[in-house]
């Protein structure tokens, strides 16, 4: 059970990062326990971890501040080990090195800055920019499908199910009644293109029309000149 001073320091905490949140990282405390958060860190431009979203959880001990807290992270990512305690400064790793004053928004912080670093620690993984970009397009379906996810951080599924619309859109065949309206706009954008489409259906009315005409005075004029061939050798 969390010590009074736990507790106050991290309702505290929570409501320091509701009035002033921390750019790229998200955090809330589970809604039947205190001591143990929840965060998103968004990955940042100009890495590979852009246009990710890394959700992961922060255990409290009931000491806290006098104690550090355990770090894992869920979502593949290609930098950390997934469900497995991540080694930080700020993490129970080291216990030593442990500073009271450190705060949630640090300590998150701090893992969004090493998370963008290379340098190997318990828990890290290498792989390649090319691994770290495909999961990052992938992060935000893969964080969807966990239901404490989706209640904790709602407006994420929104991102995840307006990207989806987005993508369903661009993806559906046009139907025929949205392309009445551009042919249209295609025929009426000009009254010259209206009057040469009027010209070519006249034309091949009029062509259909007088094609027994043309045709007859044609089988007159070769009659003609077959007639008078015997003449002409005369």
């Amino acid at each position: 059970m969390a010590e009074k001073s736990c507790v106050k320091r991290l309702q505290k905490e929570y409501r320091a990062l509701c009035k002033e949140p921390v750019s790229h990282v998200v955090a809330r405390p589970s809604p039947n326990d205190i001591l143990d958060w929840h965060y998103v860190l968004e990955g940042s431009e100009g890495t590979p971890f852009a246009g990710g979203y890394y959700y992961g959880k922060i255990k409290f001990p009931p000491e806290y501040p006098y104690k550090p807290p355990g770090i894992t992270m869920i979502t593949p990512n290609g930098r950390f080990m997934t469900q497995k305690k991540i080694c930080l400064s700020m993490s129970d790793f080291h216990p030593e090195s442990w500073n009271p004053m450190w705060s949630v928004s640090s300590i998150l912080t701090g893992l969004l800055s090493f998370m963008m670093d290379n340098s190997p620690t318990t828990g890290s993984v290498n792989t390649t920019a090319t691994e770290k970009q495909r999961l990052a397009k992938t992060s935000l379906a893969f964080n969807c499908k966990n239901p404490t996810f989706r209640k904790l951080f709602p407006e994420y599924v929104d991102k995840y199910n307006k990207q989806q619309q987005l993508v369903s859109e661009n993806l559906s065949p046009e139907s025929p009644q949205d392309s009445k309206p551009e042919m249209k706009k295609l025929v009426d954008s000009s009254g010259e293109d209206v009057k040469i489409a009027g010209t070519l259906r006249d034309t091949r009315r009029n062509g259909k029309q007088s094609f027994p005409t043309w045709m007859m005075l044609l089988l007159v004029s070769i009659f003609g000149i077959v007639m008078a061939l015997p003449l002409l050798q005369l």
